[in-house]
């Protein structure tokens, strides 16, 4: 029994499946004590966009911790979070015309997605919000009401209420138009169901199996919640900060959410931070409302700032574009053919490879057995059929290929078995 068995409690995950001691990391690679190498198809379940230890921001980290720089001030008012603001309305909201008020929320995304459903709530003076099948937005008891896997739900221990779920356009088996079902519950009086304060939303469901919404059905989203006075929250905690191509993934759809949620990748170093985008006209908080003792972390606005900085010197967009398609051929032409029952799915440079139609391929199996050949990646979806393809969006194309190569011979492998 090693130390962490003996002393750490049983709700550890992702060590149960990535086994080594990890000692060091470098852009898209990770390495253990032992010095083995590791490519990393996880980036910290999307927190490590700009990669490990990205030496932009790096430098910029550096600087603030040696200048004896405030580390932590609450809500106080620091240069540091000045700056950061200032960069993200000149370089991110501004070039897209997006207005919205800044609430630095916890570190956590689910804390900023508890602030999104408390404030909906309290604008409407209603109860009910709507999320979708197939959902993930956190483990706090507001966002886990929110979240529809059966596993994680049962983990609360008591009633998850004041939220009703919907099929998803995609990947819930619902083969019907799940907008004009939405609107006919909202629309009658007797379908028992409390109009909601909100609807929450992600626009590529990374953890519910890389299912992503058609762009139309996005619009008509957002135009079914201003027919129905109903707010339109869009959590981009994981695929936002340029994930799908573009820094919002709802860019696509030219819409503009009530409310956005942000966290993982904005920290951009991998430190925690999250925020909450609010339609200025939604922000009615009274004061200390939604507080918390860590929503001032200097040195993730520091990092956050080299991050859009840093942006500005990458072509993200392009080359997560890009890359992307690389992934996509590889699976097409490389991946599928060993199976006709597999298939695949993503945007951007998140992808999937759907194994639910065979039964009998063990999906952990191959995460294992990529893992014990120097590529980390998990797991998605219903059933965790879905293996999930997820870089930093700065890895070279060679190291991308590498990975690909591991997780083809650890599927090719398992379904020989």
């Amino acid at each position: 029994m090693n130390i962490f068995e003996q002393y750490e409690s049983n709700v550890r995950s992702y060590c149960r499946k990535f086994t080594a001691v990890f000692d060091r990391a470098k852009g898209s690679e990770l390495f253990s004590v032992d010095g083995k190498r590791y490519i990393d198809f996880f980036a910290g379940a999307g927190a490590m966009n700009y990669g490990h230890n990205n030496p932009y921001i790096k430098k910029a980290l550096l600087e603030f911790f040696e200048s004896d720089k405030v580390v932590h001030a609450l809500d106080m008012h620091t240069a540091e979070k000045a700056r950061f603001i200032e960069l993200f309305e000149d370089k991110i909201l501004k070039p897209r015309e997006l207005e919205y008020k800044i609430m630095c929320c916890g570190p956590t995304g689910a804390n900023g997605v508890e602030a999104a459903l408390k404030l909906a709530r309290k604008n409407t003076g209603r109860v009910n919000v709507i999320a979708f099948s197939g959902a993930f937005h956190g483990m706090s008891l507001g966002a886990l009401s929110c979240t529809s896997g059966l596993e994680s739900r049962e983990g609360a221990s008591l009633p998850l209420n004041n939220v009703t779920f919907m099929p998803y356009p995609v990947g819930s088996g619902a083969d019907f138009d799940t907008l004009k079902y939405l609107e006919a519950v909202l629309s009658d009086d007797h379908s028992g169901i409390d109009k909601p304060a909100a609807i929450i939303c992600e626009t590529t469901q990374a953890e519910g199996g890389i299912n992503t919404a058609p762009t139309e059905w996005l619009i008509g989203l957002e135009a079914l919640c201003r027919r129905h006075g109903i707010v339109l929250i869009v959590d981009d905690i994981q695929v936002g900060c340029g994930r799908t191509g573009s820094f919002f993934s709802f860019e696509r759809a030219g819409i503009k959410p009530d409310m956005v949620i942000l966290s993982k990748s904005i920290g951009g170093y991998g430190l925690p931070m999250s925020l909450l985008l609010i339609n200025p006209a939604l922000d009615i908080f009274a004061p200390a409302e939604h507080n918390g003792t860590f929503r001032g972390f200097q040195a993730a606005f520091t990092a956050a700032a080299a991050a859009i900085e840093f942006r500005e010197s990458y072509d993200f967009d392009g080359e997560t574009v890009r890359k992307g398609k690389l992934v996509a051929d590889f699976i097409e032409k490389s991946i599928l053919p060993l199976d006709s029952r597999l298939s695949m799915r993503g945007i951007g440079l998140v992808w999937g490879i759907d194994c639910s139609a065979i039964p009998e391929l063990d999906t952990v199996s191959v995460v294992k057995e990529a893992f014990a050949n120097g590529l980390i990646l998990e797991l998605a979806g219903r059933k965790d059929c879905v293996l999930k393809i997820m870089p930093p969006l700065v890895i070279e194309d060679e190291l991308l290929l590498e990975g690909l190569e591991i997780l083809k011979k650890a599927i090719e492998k398992k379904l020989k078995k």
